[in-house]
């Protein structure tokens, strides 16, 4: 298969709201994370940091500019492969063993990461036989109802364990943007991880069907409105109601 140039691997596209939208387009939609830079005034945000198979800091200058801080919406593979980049790091207390020891098991590399989960190889050294990501203790936990402060905006941390124990949803009140993580978006749901919880997902459905949001950006697939995150989380529920 041919190898992407390392300066092909992430894209970038500005959105509203100081947001910036990153990916790895040779990465296949479904395996491929959504990476989101948010502007502060004091300080700037990232929200997971992708595969890790090439560096964000040297290719994406954006995530440079400023004091950073460097959040996991939770610590599977395709989320956390560059936060050892960033001196500012923080997660949910219940992942924060994963971050600090990221296994091939613990991070779903077993058994997802594979050579056909690309359309071009990331480039040389990279080999799917012996890709892992890099350990990145947390600088700071995170727990339900917490605040991550960029001076003039405010994101409260939303605990949503069910796709995974430590997942987190941010949520900026002021605009009604809601940064999902895994357990909502607009694609498959992934809720058969070895640390899945089928109750705690149900529960954590609940609670994101009613926040008054504007836009959310989830962790895969394209960012959606307030009508379509309803329509997701009922049909979700609905089925769940029918099983």
């Amino acid at each position: 298969m041919e190898r992407a140039r390392p300066e092909d691997w992430y894209r970038t596209r500005r959105l509203d709201d100081g947001v910036t939208f990153i990916d790895e387009p040779f990465i296949q939609e479904f395996y491929r994370c959504n990476i989101w830079h948010v502007r502060g005034r004091d300080r700037d945000m990232l929200v997971d940091s992708g595969m890790g198979v090439v560096s964000l800091r040297e290719w994406v200058p954006l995530v440079t500019e400023r004091p950073l801080t460097a959040v996991a919406s939770h610590t599977h593979f395709d989320h956390i492969g560059c936060h050892h980049e960033f001196e500012d790091r923080a997660v949910h207390r219940a992942e924060a063993g994963i971050l600090a020891d990221p296994t091939r098991a613990a991070t779903l590399a077993d058994p997802y990461v594979t050579d056909e989960i690309f359309d071009r190889l990331p480039p040389l050294p990279y080999a799917s036989a012996t890709y892992g990501v890099a350990a990145a203790p947390a600088t700071r936990l995170l727990d339900d109802g917490d605040v991550v402060d960029l001076g003039d905006r405010h994101f409260e941390v939303i605990h949503t364990p069910g796709h995974s124990p430590g997942g987190i949803a941010l949520w900026e009140a002021a605009t009604g943007i809601l940064f999902s993580g895994d357990i909502v978006y607009d694609g498959p749901l992934i809720e058969d991880t070895y640390h899945a919880n089928a109750d705690d997902y149900f529960r954590s459905m609940v609670r994101l069907a009613d926040l008054p949001v504007r836009v959310v950006h989830g962790g895969h697939f394209p960012s959606y409105g307030a009508a379509r995150h309803r329509e997701i989380i009922r049909a979700w529920l609905d089925a769940r109601d029918r099983a």
